[in-house]
């Protein structure tokens, strides 16, 4: 079931689901505008339980306008598919939603502007799990420094929003050493997704919403 607030009818929330792709589609907030091919929402049901979040688009992103369709998106899907999850019933998105030039990693600046976009497609489709993979999704919105190796594969409660961090597929490709252990988050993370299954569609009591939890950690 398409998530919708009580007030609104489901037709009004695929239309606004659609008019938030084409703000993101034609954004110009930041100087990546200059440089994209194409920004690059995401891909997925806006009915996901599931979100995963990366740093910003690649090469092939910029190009196809989908988000881990290169090397790493490969592997992520193998990932994936090895723990028993459906890469087309996750919606998958980045942090930054243009490629920034050679790939390099987006700035405060461009990840700011870019925010307010993550947020409402959060406040949306309302996942029961926030996967976060890499550094810069786990700095954005844990707003943690802890090293990668000290994060990785464990959940963080936050306002009664589950997150879940994990190693950027990219790290698998440059260090194979890393791959049984992604392998091994993945596991966890659908185990966690089994854990939440049974649970309601709707806002848990205690719960804030999104823009005011992330509104919150920024006092």
């Amino acid at each position: 079931m398409l998530f919708v607030k009580s007030d609104e009818p489901m037709t009004q929330a695929s239309d606004r689901w659609e008019k938030l792709r084409q703000e993101i589609l034609v954004c110009q907030r930041c100087p990546l505008a200059q440089s994209r091919t194409q920004a690059v929402p995401g891909v997925g049901p806006p009915t996901a339980r599931l979100v995963i979040i990366g740093e910003a688009p690649g090469y092939r992103e910029d190009v196809q306008g989908e988000p881990f369709v290169g090397s790493a998106g490969k592997l992520l899907t193998k990932l994936l598919e090895q723990a028993g999850i459906k890469r087309e019933s996750v919606f998958i998105t980045n942090v930054v939603k243009c490629r920034p030039p050679e790939n390099r990693q987006p700035t405060q600046s461009e990840r700011k502007s870019c925010h307010s976009y993550l947020i409402r497609q959060l406040e949306h489709i309302q996942p029961k799990v926030i996967a976060l993979v890499g550094r810069v999704p786990t700095e954005t919105l844990l707003e943690t420094r802890g090293s990668m190796g000290a994060l990785h594969g464990k959940s963080f409660e936050r306002n009664g929003r589950t997150f879940f961090v994990m190693y950027h597929p990219a790290a698998g490709l440059y260090n194979q050493t890393l791959v049984p252990i992604m392998e091994e988050d993945m596991r966890k993370l659908k185990k966690l997704l089994e854990k939440t299954a049974d649970s309601g569609d709707q806002q848990e009591e205690g719960q804030l919403p999104l823009s005011d939890f992330f509104s919150n950690q920024k006092k």
